[in-house]
């Protein structure tokens, strides 16, 4: 049997612009790709095979050409019935061009929840979520081309080293910062302000994420206003962040937010260190300085639905990570043959990835216990 026997063999078939493939991904114990229509916002996963096959079809290409290179990569010849399949579930799903536009419907197999992501809600006044803008893609390429710059190496290096240095101030003054914060929560007037700082760099955190996915060449959809009473914070849905071109580009994404939030701080450590303040405004420096910290490293936790979460999906290179880690653990555990069937991959990743989360939990909580500790006794 032929590559692509009769008339389909000269077929050189083309995706759409707007159809964006993922890196292959752990989901379980397989390996997925993800394909998304950005047109229509539908997704789907595909195996290694016909990701294979599919990413090809470039319009330069013919079925005759990425049969060949499918036989040798995997052994097999595919006959006019796979491709007549494969391409008419392409067709149907509006992913080749000149095939026609489908209807945006739920997505088959929903991908990890994207930086600031979170499925539509019926809006209320208890709760609800509130578009800001109406082009948040336009609008966060204006914050780019006004702030980009900072993402160059020569900016972002010395940046990030200030980042360093007044995290070290802030854990060899913990004691003095703790108690700012006591002190802080006595002071009405200084207590507003500080959580009004803190509110605004959660909005520069959003902003974060933005401006870096679109520095990577990332899409974002929406820019908004979500409460959930008495909390009311803002929101930047990067469209398709899983879709960034590499690894690095994903995790600078996500990690974009709590750099943001510690960048933030540093104006304001300088005041606490250098510049002549009144007690009070001391203190309250003092005291943001520990709490914008705090609120920085809570997002790098790697637990799902925070930053760092997303972080350890990059690194693990796998989507719905948590659930993943915790089926094979089960199994593992158990003695399970089906913890052997793993891929090798996954049976590091998994494993690591529960360790790891464990002993981040474990050094907050005896952080929080020391800081606690160090109130009651001083």
């Amino acid at each position: 049997m032929s590559a692509a026997p009769g008339a389909l063999a000269a077929y050189r078939p083309a995706l759409r612009p707007r159809v964006l493939l993922s890196d292959p991904l752990l989901d379980g114990a397989a390996t997925v790709h993800l394909i998304k229509d950005a047109g229509t916002g539908n997704s789907f996963k595909v195996g290694p095979k016909e990701h294979f096959l599919i990413a090809r079809m470039d319009g330069e290409r013919s079925l005759a050409e990425i049969g060949e290179a499918y036989a040798g990569e995997y052994g097999r010849r595919l006959g006019d019935a796979h491709w007549q399949r494969l391409l008419a579930l392409l067709g149907a799903k509006g992913l080749l061009a000149g095939a026609p536009e489908p209807k945006p419907a739920p997505t088959s197999a929903p991908p990890e929840p994207t930086p600031s992501s979170a499925p539509p809600e019926k809006r209320t006044l208890l709760r609800g979520s509130l578009p800001l803008v109406a082009d948040a893609d336009a609008t966060t390429a204006r914050l780019h081309r006004v702030f980009g710059f900072l993402l160059a190496p020569a900016v972002l290096v010395p940046l990030l080293a200030l980042v360093l240095a007044m995290e070290a101030v802030v854990v060899a003054r913990s004691g003095e910062l703790l108690f700012a914060v006591r002190g802080l929560m006595t002071n009405p007037v200084l207590l507003t302000g500080t959580a009004v700082l803190l509110w605004v760099s959660t909005a520069l955190h959003e902003l974060a994420h933005g401006v870096v996915a679109r520095h990577h060449g990332g899409r974002v959809a929406e820019i908004g206003l979500r409460w959930r009473l008495p909390a009311v914070i803002m929101y930047c849905t990067v469209d398709d962040y899983l879709y960034l071109g590499t690894r690095r580009h994903r995790i600078a994404t996500a990690a974009a937010g709590a750099v943001m939030n510690l960048v933030f701080l540093l104006p304001f450590c300088a005041l606490w260190l250098f510049a002549p303040l009144d007690d009070a405004t001391h203190e309250a420096f003092a005291a943001l300085l520990l709490l914008g910290s705090v609120q920085a490293f809570t997002m790098l936790v790697p637990l799902p639905p925070l930053d760092g979460y997303r972080i350890a999906c990059q690194l693990a290179g796998a989507t719905g990570l948590a659930a993943s880690a915790g089926g094979y653990l089960r199994l593992a555990l158990r003695r399970s043959p089906e913890a052997a069937a793993y891929p090798r991959r996954a049976r590091i990743a998994y494993p690591l990835y529960a360790v790891a989360t464990v002993l981040v939990l474990t050094a907050a909580a005896a952080a929080a216990v020391a800081g606690v500790h160090h109130l009651l006794t001083a």
